[in-house]
């Protein structure tokens, strides 16, 4: 399969640039110039022959928060101690790889860029695209595990986050992805809703006069579920008679209706979500150890959305066109903009969302949505629309610099830089309108690039 990357040197010799582009070459691999290449989002390949400040650097840069997969190849001449692999990896790297020139180092190289090449383009597909919105770096990161766990393996998914992240949109999109052929349907328990009584039943299925009320046969979850996916919402509050019914199911793939005595087959995918800690109730006994790791074959933890700020008005003009239908969804002008931005969502997505419908019915006209199309109780008193950009995780990064030696003018340097460069996401790519975000003149940005200050 033929695949396209870019490579980057860092302190190698020709002699050594060449070996990596002929074994590369050998599997199918095209290397490009990297700018060009950085800019199609294609994967790359940085090779090393000393690993120093200046290479973490050129890390960070090129693995842009998470949205470009980074293989370091170590060729250094000494071994290659845990901690630098560790490193890289903190800095941007998406795997580090001793090169030796052999042949199999060149295929497991190979096998990471098809893997990646294949994520990247499931990540710029509409189904997950248009379904679960948002650039941020902790988005991206969360999803892109949720694609390739979907796609490429059959593991159990453990989605966990607080209420409102979209637990249930990440299943759809885990079911949705999975390959299996003949695929049966996606099967949807809330556990929040069982009763403990009738448990049984909803799960197995009961026969014809099992219990009182029971006038006929009934299939359950585990029969409705088979060659499908099964989605446990909030399966920590599952009782605990349940969780070893559960568990053997999950073990023996075979079960018995409620008041019948033959072993029926299933056989389906496991998802499972939850806003506790269920680790912490494992360790308290209220919930089974014995199924958390059974449930947990893969844990995706999804952030609540403080942490992905950068995602709010991108979701919120997303919600505005579910709403429209047909017509044009409102813009939004800049004093609702930054008072999105500078809200509190305590029930995250969910909350945003619905904030977004009430401004929705308050709107009319064709222009933009303004602060009068918010609800009375949503208007900020006194100078609290003011955005609180400072203190929290900004005063908690700084910190960790401040802590790690980082000296006055590197840290100015490189918030100066990491800001124009997210202003450019943000506006893909726009000078212009990046440099009105910013405050400052496009001709400011156009030197810095100019300097190679900027990257292009």
């Amino acid at each position: 399969m033929g695949m396209s990357a870019w490579l980057h040197v860092h302190g190698a010799t020709e002699a050594l640039v060449g070996s990596v582009r002929q074994g590369l070459m050998r599997q199918g691999i095209t290397l490009l110039d990297r700018e060009n290449a950085a800019r199609a989002q294609l994967p790359g390949i940085i090779v090393f022959a000393h690993a120093d400040a200046a290479l973490h650097e050129h890390l960070r840069a090129f693995s842009q928060a998470g949205t470009i997969s980074v293989l370091a190849l170590d060729a250094s001449q000494d071994a290659m101690p845990a901690e630098r692999a560790w490193s890289l990896l903190r800095n941007g790297a998406a795997d580090v790889i001793r090169w030796d020139g052999g042949d199999a180092v060149c295929t497991a190289v190979a096998a990471r860029l098809q893997r990646w090449t294949q994520v990247d383009s499931l990540m710029a597909s509409p189904v997950v695209c248009a379904n679960l919105i948002g650039k941020s770096p902790a988005w991206r990161r969360v999803l892109r595990e949720l694609v390739e766990v979907a796609r490429c393996t059959d593991a159990p998914v453990l989605i966990t986050g607080e209420s409102g992240t979209g637990k249930e949109l990440a299943a759809r999109l885990i079911h949705t992805l999975d390959t299996r052929p003949n695929k049966g349907e996606l099967v949807i328990v809330d556990c929040t809703t069982i009763m403990p009584e009738l448990s049984g039943s909803e799960f197995f299925g009961h026969e014809r006069g099992a219990f009182t009320g029971a006038i006929g046969a009934r299939d359950g979850a585990f029969a409705a579920a088979h060659g499908g996916t099964l989605f446990l919402d909030e399966v920590g509050e599952l009782p605990a008679s349940m969780q070893a019914q559960l568990l053997r199911v999950i073990q023996e793939r075979t079960y018995k209706r409620v008041g019948g005595n033959q072993w029926l087959k299933t056989d389906f995918r496991l998802v499972c979500a939850t806003n506790r800690n269920l680790p912490a109730e494992m360790h308290s006994g209220a919930f089974r150890a014995d199924l958390f790791y059974r449930i947990a074959g893969w844990c995706c933890e999804l952030p609540p959305l403080r942490r992905r700020r950068e995602d709010v008005l991108s979701l919120a003009m997303h919600f505005l066109r579910d709403q429209a239908g047909a017509n044009a969804a409102p813009q939004l002008d800049e004093a609702v903009q930054r008072y999105l931005l500078q809200r509190d969502y305590p029930g995250n997505v969910r909350d945003l969302r619905q904030l977004m419908a009430r401004i929705r019915v308050r709107h009319v006209g064709n222009g933009p949505i303004t602060v009068g199309d918010l609800p009375d109780h949503e208007r900020p008193c006194d100078d609290a629309a003011e955005p609180q950009w400072r203190g929290g995780e900004f005063d908690n990064a700084v910190r960790r610099a401040v802590c790690m030696g980082v000296k006055l003018k590197e840290l100015g340097h490189y918030a100066t830089e990491t800001a124009i460069r997210l202003a450019l996401e943000e506006e893909d790519g726009n000078l212009q309108r990046a440099a009105r975000r910013l405050g400052v003149t496009d001709r400011a940005l156009q030197m810095r690039r100019a300097n190679g200050q900027l990257g292009s």
